[in-house]
């Protein structure tokens, strides 16, 4: 069955709007495999605006679960900081300094170079290795000869276009997803999934690993409470 990782960073964006320890990140973290996460996603950027490096090697010792860190990996303190570590997952994400929030995968074919260093660096810790990519079958090519273990699929161009018809948006994720299938990959997906579109990528590309879902979720939250929430979003994944 395909796991949900909750991505925690937006509880960490409202702590840091006030100051202090509330919402405490640890507990919700806690709280969320309490309430039947599968795994805890954290996205730590350099300038520390939501989840802080600090965060990290406090939630790490705590989950019971699965976790999973997403960042740039051409920051060197980030890489420093995943093999300090050591989480079940690294998700190699090529977000800008400045970007709001991630907005495109790698272009595995013209850094291969460099994500084969970096598979290779944090292989040697044991770390399974992640790449983030848009919907395009070269790129999980790609991915499985930089020697990843998944790739994860940006689907915010999914979720965009799912309102005008599903089976247009998912068709090149599918095609993608093959892809990766067949080279030997595993797949997670990530980005604006939500209690609407979440189902459908399940149903249609059943093989996928892992979800991380955040913003949607959290937000969701605020009006039906986590642990409802996080059940309604399982059983988004558990429908046939």
């Amino acid at each position: 069955m395909t796991r949900l990782s909750v991505n925690i960073n937006k509880i960490a964006t409202l702590r840091n709007a006030r100051g202090g320890n509330v919402p405490d990140v640890c507990k919700a973290a806690l709280n969320c495999e309490r309430f039947g996460a599968q795994g805890i996603t954290v996205h730590p950027r350099p300038d520390e605006r939501h989840i802080r490096y600090s965060d990290v090697r406090q939630i790490r010792p705590l989950v019971r679960t699965e976790f999973n860190i997403e960042g740039n990996p051409t920051v060197q303190s980030f890489v420093d900081l995943v093999l300090e570590v050591v989480p079940d997952q690294v998700t190699l994400v090529p977000d800008g300094h400045n970007a709001l929030t991630s907005n495109a995968g790698w272009n595995t074919l013209e850094n291969k170079d460099l994500l084969s260093d970096l598979c290779r660096t944090f292989h040697s810790k044991g770390i399974r290795t992640s790449i983030f990519i848009d919907p395009d079958p070269r790129m999980a090519r790609g991915a499985a000869a930089c020697g990843a273990d998944r790739v994860e699929l940006y689907t915010a161009d999914y979720a965009e276009a799912y309102g005008q018809g599903p089976e247009k948006a998912i068709a090149r994720y599918l095609e993608t997803a093959r892809e990766a299938r067949d080279c030997g990959l595993g797949l997670n997906a990530g980005h604006d999934l939500s209690l609407e579109n979440l189902s459908w990528f399940i149903q249609t590309i059943p093989w996928t690993d892992e979800v991380s879902i955040g913003h949607a979720l959290i937000s969701d939250a605020l009006y039906m409470g986590l642990e409802q929430t996080i059940q309604a979003y399982l059983s988004q994944i558990r429908k046939k």
